[in-house]
């Protein structure tokens, strides 16, 4: 008897070389298709796709403010990320992971987990289009253009294995993504 099939495109993750869970963590500025990629690659998976920035704004309603939602939002996207994973699935995660110690969880979570972390940054090459992207996003979900800047001056280069995929090339992302995943 055989399970399900694969989505078209994509793997099974029974039949994941190397076998079991792994985790995905997403990187890069807003507005670069980040959660585009993240929700294509949970569907090719058949795994939860984590978003941090619905907690990050679940916490301002709640009236945490300052920096506080940032690292809460990651904190708790790191123990759902976890839980997920003791059930034997792999997990994406869709987040900005500006600075080292926010990429620091995906490490420590993995490490916990048992499984492999794989990083896939992501950026717009053309920067009209990643300015296009923003804008056209509701700015009190997503920020604003500016905020995009001051964020891009603020985040810490990305060190050690990833991905980097430029969503500005014409090219489907997603083929390679998932080999790298393999």
């Amino acid at each position: 008897m055989t399970g399900p099939a694969a989505p078209a495109g994509g793997m099974d993750p029974e039949v994941r070389p190397g076998g079991g869970p792994v985790l995905v963590a997403f990187a890069g500025l807003p507005g670069v298709g980040k959660t585009t990629l993240a929700a294509r690659v949970g569907a090719a998976l058949r795994a939860p796709v984590l978003p941090v920035d619905p907690v990050e704004r679940a916490l301002h309603r709640y009236g945490l403010t300052g920096d506080v939602p940032g690292m809460a939002a990651y904190g708790a996207v790191a123990g759902l990320a976890e839980v997920q994973l003791g059930l034997g699935l792999s997990v994406v995660v869709d987040a900005v992971n500006p600075v080292a110690s926010a990429r620091g969880l995906w490490h420590d979570v993995a490490e916990r987990a048992g499984v492999p972390l794989r990083v896939i940054e992501v950026h717009c090459g053309d920067e009209e289009e990643h300015r296009r992207r923003v804008e056209a996003r509701p700015p009190e979900e997503h920020g604003t253009w500016e905020q995009t800047l001051r964020r891009r001056a603020e985040y810490e280069p990305l060190i050690g294995p990833r991905l980097v995929v430029d969503t500005a090339v014409a090219a489907d992302p997603l083929p390679g993504i998932l080999a790298y995943l393999r």
